[in-house]
C-alpha cells in the first residue's frame, strides 16, 4: 500500500483563516483533501489584536480537522498575508585583488549585513532572506561564485521582516495548540515562486491583485521577493463613482457591470442602459459609454496611484516591464481585462499578463515544494533550527 503524508496548512489573509489539509506522496503527487474558511477574528489592522480570540478559534478548528481525519497533527505551515511587513535590500562588498571568492568571504558579508539588520530593526523578526544579486567585477553572476577569481565581489541580500510581537504571538498560539510551526511563508513569496515556475523565462516582474476594498502589489527580482505594498482601495472606487455620477443604487450598478460588456467599439450615441436594470428606481436614460468612461477613469487612477506616481517603485520600474495581473473572481466585468491592459501598457509602459495559476491547488502545490525542497534564491531555510545563520545558509546553497 502506498503511504501518503498529511500536512496542515493555515493561510491568514485579509478576511479569513483558511485551513487546508494536503496529501502528498512526493513532489509530483500533491492534492488538497480538505479546505475550510473561517471569518477572521482576533486580527485587525494587520496585527493580532485579541490573542485569546485568535487562539480559541484556531484551536477549535484544528480539533475539528483532527477529528475528521482521525489524525493528530504535530506541525503546521503558515502562509501569511494579513500582517505589517517590511523589506530591506542591502549589499555587502569584498575586495579580492585577483583572488578567489571563498566561503569565508561570503560569511563575512552575511555577518555584517545580518548584524546591521539586527541593529536597525531590533523590534522585527526576519522571515525570509533572499540572495537577490551576485556581482563579480561589476558583472551579474547567476549563481554563488565560490571559486571564481576577481578583484571586487558584491552580494545583495533581500530581507523580509515581520513585527516581533506578532511573530511571538503566532508562535504562542500554535505552541498552546501543541503544533510546531514548520515553516512560515509570505503569500507574496508563494505566489511569486508560482509565477516564476510557470513562466520559465521571467524572473523579474510586478504582481498586482485588486480586491473589493483593497489592493496589493509586490515586486520579484531575480526570483527574490524584494518589496510589497498594500492600498486601501479596490473595485469599490469604481462602484462608488458610477453610483455617485449616475445616482444608481450600488446593487443595480453591480448588476449592470456583471451582465453587460463594456467595449468602446460597440457603443452608439443612443446606446442606453436597459430599463430592466433599474430595480426599485425610476428609469433614466444613462448612456453605456458614460459607464465605460467612468470605469476607464478609475482604472487610470489606480495605475497612477499604484505604479506611475508611486515613489516606492521608482528604482524597480527601471528593471522590468512585466506586470502579472490577477482579476477578482467575484468582480468580473466583461471587457475589464482589456481596459487594464490598455491603460497599464499605454506608451509601452508595461507588458500586462493575466494569469489563473493562483488557484488553491496551484498555490498549495508551490507551498508544498517550498516547504520540502526550498527555493533557489532563498538564502536560509525558514524552518526554525538551532544552527547558526551562516551554517544554515551554506547548507541551503551546497546541501
Amino acid at each position: 500500500m502506498e503511504k501518503f503524508s498529511l500536512t496542515l496548512y493555515l493561510e491568514i489573509n485579509k478576511s479569513h483563516y483558511v485551513f487546508f489539509v494536503g496529501e502528498s506522496k512526493d513532489q509530483n503527487h500533491f492534492k488538497i483533501i480538505y479546505h475550510l474558511e473561517i471569518p477572521l477574528k482576533g486580527i485587525e489592522s494587520n496585527r493580532i489584536s485579541n490573542l485569546d480570540k485568535a487562539f480559541h478559534l484556531i484551536k477549535e478548528n484544528v480539533y475539528i480537522i483532527e477529528q475528521k481525519f482521525n489524525h493528530t497533527f504535530k506541525e503546521i505551515v503558515l502562509i501569511l498575508e494579513n500582517f505589517n511587513l517590511s523589506f530591506i535590500n542591502l549589499s555587502g562588498y569584498k575586495k579580492l585583488n585577483g583572488s578567489q571568492v571563498l566561503k569565508e568571504n561570503i560569511t563575512y558579508i552575511l555577518n555584517v549585513l545580518k548584524s546591521y539588520i539586527d541593529k536597525i530593526e531590533s523590534k522585527k523578526t526576519v522571515l525570509h532572506i533572499f540572495n537577490s544579486k551576485f556581482q563579480l567585477d561589476g558583472k551579474k553572476i547567476d549563481n554563488l561564485p565560490v571559486g571564481l577569481f576577481g578583484d571586487f565581489y558584491s552580494h545583495e541580500l533581500s530581507f523580509a521582516l515581520i513585527d516581533t510581537n506578532d511573530h511571538k504571538n503566532l508562535y504562542s498560539i500554535f505552541d498552546k495548540c501543541n503544533l510546531r510551526i514548520r515553516k512560515t511563508l509570505l503569500k507574496s513569496f508563494v505566489k511569486g515562486a508560482n509565477l516564476s515556475d510557470n513562466n520559465i523565462n521571467i524572473d523579474t516582474f510586478f504582481d498586482i491583485k485588486i480586491y473589493d476594498t483593497s489592493s496589493k502589489i509586490f515586486y520579484f527580482e531575480n526570483n527574490s521577493l524584494k518589496f510589497e505594498q498594500d492600498f486601501t482601495f479596490g473595485y469599490n472606487i469604481i462602484l462608488r463613482d458610477i453610483s455617485k455620477i449616475t445616482s444608481l443604487k450600488i446593487n443595480n450598478v453591480k448588476s449592470i457591470l456583471n451582465k453587460l460588456e463594456f467595449n468602446k467599439e460597440i457603443f452608439k450615441d443612443d446606446d442606453f442602459i436597459e430599463e430592466l436594470f433599474f430595480k426599485d428606481e425610476t428609469y433614466r436614460k444613462i448612456k453605456k459609454k458614460l459607464i465605460y468612461d467612468i470605469i476607464l477613469a478609475r482604472i487610470s487612477e489606480i495605475f497612477t496611484l499604484m505604479i506611475s506616481k508611486n515613489i516606492n517603485l521608482n528604482y524597480y520600474k527601471k528593471t522590468t516591464k512585466v506586470i502579472f495581473f490577477e482579476l477578482n473572481n467575484q468582480f468580473q466585468i466583461k471587457g475589464l481585462g482589456e481596459m487594464y491592459k490598455n491603460i497599464f501598457s499605454m506608451n509601452g509602459a508595461f507588458e500586462v499578463k493575466f494569469f489563473d495559476n493562483s488557484s488553491p491547488l496551484s498555490m498549495l502545490n508551490t507551498a508544498n515544494k517550498l516547504v520540502h525542497y526550498g527555493w533557489k534564491k532563498e538564502a536560509i531555510p525558514v524552518a526554525q533550527t538551532k544552527k547558526s545563520l551562516i551554517s544554515r545558509f551554506f547548507e541551503a546553497i551546497f546541501g
